[in-house]
C-alpha cells in the first residue's frame, strides 16, 4: 500500500521539479522505530511541545514510516512539532493526510531571537479542508503592541482594520483520508502555497521578508499524518 501511495505522489513530481526550490537542506521519510510508546520520540532533530502543552502525554507517533500528530484531550495548545530551518528565502514540501473535516496543518515560520513578536511568530500558512490562509505575523497580530492591546481590550478600530490586511484566505478543497502534497515558498516579501502541484494562492506583506526564519513549526489542532518532509534553501 505504501509503495502505491508513493507512486501516486511521484506523479506530481515532474510539475514540482519544474520549479527551482533551491538547495535541499533537510529531509525526513520517518522510516524508523521508537524505543517506547509513552512519550513523543520523533527523532532526527524534531522537537515537540507535548511536555508543556499536554502534560507530557504522547501526541506524536511514528507509524508505518509516517509521522502521526494528534492533540491530546488534556492539551492546552495545538501540538507543536518543530525543526530548525534557518533561511531567508526557501521552500518547505511534504505529503500530508487529513482524517477529519476540521483538521488543519499550520506551517509556522519563526525566529525566537526576534523579541518584538510573541513566541517568535514571523509568518505562517494554514491548510484546512476548505481554505488556506497565509499570514504575516511580524507586522500583524503577533506584534506585541497589537497582541497586548487586543488582550487588554484597547485595540483601536483602525488597528483592527489594518490587521485584517495582514492575512489572506483562499478556497482550497482538500479531501480527507487521502494523501496530498504541499509546498510553501517564501521569496522576499511573498509567501506562496500549492497543493498537489497546483498553485492555490500567494500573499505579499513586509513581515514575510524577515531576515532570518530560524525554525519551522508544524502546528496541529486536531490530527494530521505527515511523510516525506523536505526543506530547501535559496538564501
Amino acid at each position: 500500500m505504501r509503495s502505491l501511495l508513493l507512486l501516486a505522489f511521484c506523479s506530481t513530481l515532474p510539475l514540482l521539479a519544474a520549479e527551482d526550490f533551491g538547495t535541499l537542506v533537510f529531509s525526513d521519510d520517518f522510516e524508523r522505530q521508537e524505543a517506547q510508546e509513552l512519550k513523543d520520540e520523533p527523532g532526527n532533530g524534531w522537537n515537540t511541545s507535548s511536555s508543556w502543552s499536554a502534560k507530557g502525554n504522547k501526541e506524536v507517533d511514528l507509524r508505518d514510516g509516517t509521522l502521526h500528530i494528534y492533540i491530546h484531550t488534556e492539551a492546552v495548545h495545538a501540538v507543536d512539532v518543530g525543526h530548525a530551518f534557518e533561511f531567508i528565502d526557501g521552500t518547505a514540501t511534504m505529503r500530508f493526510k487529513f482524517h477529519d473535516a476540521k483538521d488543519t496543518l499550520n506551517l509556522n515560520f519563526a525566529d525566537l531571537t526576534y523579541k518584538e513578536v510573541h513566541a517568535g511568530h514571523i509568518c505562517q500558512t494554514v491548510f484546512g479542508t476548505s481554505k488556506t490562509t497565509l499570514v504575516d505575523y511580524k507586522t500583524g497580530g503577533m506584534l506585541l503592541k497589537f497582541r497586548d492591546a487586543r488582550k487588554n481590550g484597547t485595540l483601536s478600530k483602525e488597528d483592527e482594520a489594518m490587521l485584517k490586511t495582514k492575512q489572506k484566505s483562499v478556497p482550497c478543497d482538500i479531501s480527507i483520508n487521502e494523501w496530498h502534497s504541499l509546498a510553501v515558498t517564501i521569496a522576499g516579501d511573498t509567501m506562496s502555497a500549492s497543493v498537489d502541484g497546483k498553485p492555490i494562492g500567494s500573499f505579499r506583506s513586509p513581515g514575510i521578508a524577515h531576515e532570518s526564519k530560524r525554525v519551522l513549526r508544524l502546528l496541529v489542532s486536531n490530527k494530521v499524518t505527515l511523510d516525506d518532509v523536505k526543506y530547501y534553501k535559496k538564501k
